[in-house]
């Protein structure tokens, strides 16, 4: 299938479904692994679609690009993930334009996660696009969107209180261990999965409960080793999961597998267990929490977990805003000036074709020096082109108006389509 659209502002879209409006057992149907991930984008170019990114978080799942219409990308995420396109429909956002360029800005500043202020996220976008990028699948328009973005989330950073104190799933995932098991310390805990959110995890109960007893598994035993070396844990090998999992107290399962490895008849004749799942999808199989004596808490739950921290931050989101407004209004400054650029250069090159055929016209044999006419006659050109790209940045309601007819009048050859 052959697809056609113009790079305009327009034709930019976000198809996305979040925390907002799906429990994470259908995000994680949506979710894009790296190798889905390089599948999509190579028959996105198949199909001409050759500016785009896809973010896909244990929050979300978000399909940025042009295409003609919205539904060309919703077919691309469909194709590489396990959902369903009639399902994605009815639960997807859509936004175009400007709105889509704005929802970026709150995705990656933190004004639209789970948690506000989570700056996690900024990283997750960078690396969503740098490695649409290497495939080739990331325009200028793109690349420099994402840039704002990124400079953006910093000044926000920096600049307000908006991601201050800690606040994060392994953070909140502590909070709720401090409150629903006070003698933590007491209990044995096992961690599966040593990827960031696990190794994040770990690192706060360490730091903010004060646990030691934990034993770390995961499917290649040296990253558990070298991460008990470093922090004083114990380990076991993966073969012992399921041993190891019926003598704990507590169960942290952090893996990143595409369905649940932690079943249910792990646990029909075993000890109360407190087990917390943060995979998306979800790798603890649902029926774990239908056991009487096992209490299973999901990502879900833990965004319910609320801090002071959290109401602090929300005093923030005014002067977030304020920054986001001042670089969208550059971004969106840029991409019209862009546009005009091309139109501008194709009068210079009018320009001087008109110049150079009135001096060869009216040489006629004349003695003359033509270094003087031609310096003369460039800086005519020069300063009209000044002139018309002055009046454009000053009268930015009417810029595009005047483009036009600039192109119209020296019939340019430029389609501004």
């Amino acid at each position: 299938m052959q697809v056609s659209h113009s790079k305009e502002i327009a034709n930019f879209h976000i198809v996305g479904i979040n925390y907002k409006k799906t429990d994470a057992a259908i995000r994680g149907l949506y979710a894009i692994n790296p190798a889905q991930y390089q599948q999509l984008l190579e028959h996105a170019r198949t199909v001409q679609l050759d500016d785009l990114f896809v973010l896909s978080t244990c929050n979300r799942t978000e399909i940025y690009g042009f295409a003609a219409h919205p539904g060309q990308l919703m077919e691309l995420l469909c194709r590489e993930s396990n959902g369903d396109s009639t399902q994605l429909a009815a639960l997807a956002y859509v936004k175009s334009g400007e709105e889509a360029i704005k929802h970026l800005y709150q995705v990656g500043t933190g004004l639209d996660s789970q948690i506000l202020g989570d700056y996690e996220i900024i990283g997750q976008i960078r690396n969503a696009a740098k490695f649409s990028k290497s495939a080739q699948c990331l325009g200028s328009f793109l690349e420099r969107l994402v840039n704002s973005v990124l400079q953006v989330s910093k000044l926000i950073k920096t600049e307000t209180g908006l991601s201050k104190g800690t606040v994060s799933v392994a953070f909140a995932t502590v909070r709720m261990l401090e409150r629903i098991c006070p003698d933590i310390k007491n209990k044995k805990v096992v961690l599966f999965g040593i990827g960031k959110i696990g190794r994040n995890t770990c690192k706060n109960m360490i730091e903010y409960l004060g646990v030691k007893e934990i034993t770390l598994i995961n499917r290649t035993m040296q990253v558990a080793a070298d991460f008990a070396g470093q922090h004083g844990l114990q380990y076991a090998p993966y073969e012992n999961m399921v041993s190891e999992m019926q003598a704990a107290d507590v169960i942290l399962v952090a893996s990143n597998a595409p369905q649940p490895t932690v079943l249910a008849e792990y646990f029909e004749q075993s000890s109360p267990k407190l087990i917390i799942d943060l995979s998306i999808p979800f790798n603890v199989e649902t029926s774990v929490g239908d056991l009487p004596h096992i209490s299973l808490v999901n990502v879900d739950e833990l965004s319910k977990v609320q801090d002071e921290t959290l109401q602090n931050r929300l005093g923030e989101v005014p002067k977030a805003i304020a920054i986001i407004e001042e670089h969208m209004t550059e971004f969106l400054y840029w991409y019209k000036m862009r546009k005009h650029a091309v139109v501008l250069k194709a009068v210079k090159d009018k320009l001087h074709e008109i110049h150079m055929r009135e001096i060869l016209q009216q040489k006629n044999g004349n003695s003359y020096k033509m270094e003087d006419i031609e310096m003369v006659s460039s800086r005519i050109i020069q300063k009209m082109i000044n002139l018309m790209a002055g009046k454009v940045r000053k009268e930015t309601d009417k810029s595009d108006q005047y483009i036009a007819m600039i192109n119209d009048i020296f019939e340019t050859g430029v389609n501004q389509d």
